[in-house]
């Protein structure tokens, strides 16, 4: 038993759930871990494994938890906490996630991205908490990691002067085009962090995870996580429903939303390049580099939108096409 499993038993010793059977649940790309506890009458809870001494922090996860059960919508309660130490224990949402319900019941997919939209019209009403901005800089930064990680793994060389050209010219974009009042976006808005809760009422059937990396930004941000995902293919008659549905019940500037959203989704694009191509070379996690050519589509889709063209030329010429060979380049 090592010093992580140690300081996990006396964290169970002080609570309920000590005695209660643990199994592993599978855990997302970064250092947390995660286990379900089962009591003799077949009741659940999530114990979640951060390690401080590995980078992770619990407590902007317990800030935004309580934040967004504050608006009514389903976040897992925290059970117990040990912030120092990093583990929580969670209400157990279940593992019916939208990936897996689409899966299972292909006519639910409308219904349920219609909840998960409405959820966000939900969050997007309520009184901003204290976050860090997910401002034009940031995000340009971000955006360059399609260069310095999935250019430079192909390539095998990294041009510093291109990233910083880029990043300037990006920064001036978003700047132009990703305006007005922000809102709580949780960053990883997708159909493997959105459970299925048919069983509550109105937005609170949408079960929210990983949003520990909230920041403050643009309401069409979690939008485009949610409608052009990485990890499956949303029909684009979803995403053109979705994105009317979202304007008409918001009443936000039609055009000024839509080349938000198109811009948003070229910069998260981007940024999920680099850092899939980051997690497989840098983190032995090839398994993402599977996931590439799907990003690529949605990031080439978008690049052709006016607001992009300063962009738009250097980014075709310097980004190598996901081929076969070039993925190769990123396995470890």
């Amino acid at each position: 038993m090592n010093d992580r499993d140690t300081l996990c038993d006396d964290f169970l010793s002080a609570t309920p759930y000590a005695a209660w059977k643990r199994d592993p649940l599978a855990g997302d790309a970064s250092n947390r871990r995660y286990e379900r506890l089962t009591g003799d009458g077949g009741e659940t809870v999530v114990l979640m494994d951060a390690p401080p001494e590995k980078g992770e922090d619990v407590r902007p996860f317990i800030h935004v938890a309580r934040y967004l059960r504050d608006q009514g919508l389903s976040a897992p309660e925290i059970l117990a906490e040990d912030v120092e130490q990093g583990f929580l224990l969670l209400e157990d949402l279940g593992d019916d996630l939208y990936a897996r319900v689409v899966l299972r019941e292909p006519s639910l997919e409308k219904n349920i991205y219609e909840a998960a939209t409405d959820a966000l019209l939900v969050l997007h009403q309520a009184p901003i908490p204290d976050l860090e901005p997910y401002g034009p800089r940031l995000m340009a930064e971000m955006a360059g990691l399609a260069l310095s990680k999935y250019r430079t793994g192909i390539l095998g060389s990294h041009d510093s002067n291109l990233r910083t050209r880029f990043e300037n010219q990006f920064e001036d974009v978003l700047r132009e085009t990703v305006t007005g009042e922000p809102v709580l976006v949780q960053r990883d808005y997708h159909a493997e962090n959105l459970l299925w809760l048919p069983d509550r009422e109105g937005v609170a059937r949408v079960g929210l995870l990983d949003f520990q990396d909230a920041r403050a930004g643009h309401p069409a941000y979690d939008l485009v996580s949610l409608l052009q995902d990485a990890r499956r293919d949303v029909p684009a008659s979803i995403e053109m429903q979705m994105i009317n549905r979202y304007i008409a019940a918001a009443e936000v500037d039609q055009s000024g939303f839509r080349t938000a959203y198109t811009v948003l989704g070229v910069q998260r694009n981007l940024r999920i390049l680099g850092v899939f191509a980051r997690l497989s070379m840098e983190n032995g996690k090839p398994h993402y580099v599977d996931l590439i050519p799907r990003v690529w589509d949605h990031f080439i889709r978008g690049l052709e939108h006016p607001a992009l063209a300063p962009v738009a030329g250097l980014l075709r010429e310097s980004l190598p096409a996901p081929t076969p060979e070039n993925l190769d380049k990123l396995r470890p």
